[in-house]
């Protein structure tokens, strides 16, 4: 009598491929996490700002800041700004026609630039005058032209003994920060409208403009400083860089340390004013023209603040 035969057992599904693909899955989360962060993420806050300040300083053997006596008790007080990478420019909800796209800008070397502009006192003891029209010693000196802050620079550059850390090349080299490097140096790794975030009110407390100027320039560092240690980026005296201004430059900018185009008719002015209410003019990103002979408006001189690059460790 024949028996029906029983089925074979199947043999049991292997696991390998199901985790096989669950470790692809965890490991491209991972990756796709650190890549988003990396390279999207580049804000940060004051903590990681100073941290970043003291790695730079300890890798290059200086210090985070730098005093120097141009005698008779004045001085230049300097601040060191690691390098980085950051969106320059504006967001688009605030973009408003005007020419400041957001673009990636990477600063390849430390550097040092002014705590507070250069006051008058500062001013007068290397050029042996005074052209601002609100007088005060700690006053911003204003009303200079980019053509006389080169002379001042240059005067600077040679004093001897050499008051300022060795830069490029030979010796020291102060010169007007670019917009890129002044742009981070105002963010202080802020990606909002200004340093104190995106409110108009909170900027008190870190500029002097309409609002709370009294219709006058103040002594230089009375407000707070920005993470990196930085005062009246955001307004006492607009501020002269170095770049040539170009409507255009952002959407053609090199990636790596912009220095501007190459010729152009006005240069470039930052920061905002005690004259000019809190908003656009006051932002981080804020950028206007003006030629090199010119010394500001009617009624907002133009001032500074140096930078150096340190030479390498």
């Amino acid at each position: 009598m024949s028996t029906a035969l029983e089925p074979a057992p199947k043999p049991a599904r292997s696991l390998t491929g199901f985790y096989v693909a669950i470790c692809v899955m965890v490991v491209l989360g991972l990756f796709g996490g650190w890549f988003w962060k990396t390279w999207t993420v580049w804000w940060f806050d004051a903590d990681e700002a100073q941290r970043r300040q003291a790695e730079a300083a300890a890798r290059l053997g200086l210090p985070v800041e730098k005093v120097v006596d141009l005698g008779d008790g004045v001085k230049l007080e300097l601040v060191l700004i690691p390098a980085g990478r950051f969106r320059m420019g504006s967001p688009a909800d605030k973009y408003r026609g005007d020419p400041e796209p957001l673009h990636w800008v990477v600063l390849t070397r430390p550097f040092y630039i002014g705590k507070h502009e250069v006051t008058q006192e500062a001013w007068e003891k290397v050029m042996g005058n005074n052209p601002s029209r609100c007088k005060g010693a700690k006053n911003p000196v204003e009303r200079v032209s980019w053509d006389d802050c080169q002379e001042f620079l240059k005067k600077l550059n040679a004093l001897t003994p050499t008051p300022l850390p060795r830069g490029e090349g030979q010796g020291v080299r102060a010169r007007l920060p670019t917009e890129a490097e002044w742009e981070w140096a105002c963010r202080a790794g802020t990606k909002t409208r200004f340093c104190s975030g995106d409110d108009d009110g909170g900027l008190a407390a870190y500029a002097w403009c309409e609002d709370n100027s009294g219709s006058m320039i103040h002594p230089v560092g009375a407000k707070k400083p920005n993470a990196w240690g930085l005062c009246d980026m955001h307004g006492n005296v607009p501020e002269w860089c170095g770049d040539w201004y170009g409507d255009d430059y952002y959407a053609k900018s090199p990636r790596y340390d912009p220095t501007g185009p190459a010729a152009g008719s006005c240069r470039v002015l930052r920061g905002g004013s005690w004259f000019e209410p809190p908003g656009q003019p006051t932002a981080s990103w804020y950028r206007r023209p003006l030629p090199a002979a010119n010394k500001g408006t009617l009624h907002v001189g133009s001032g500074l603040r140096v930078v150096v690059v340190p030479a390498g460790p």
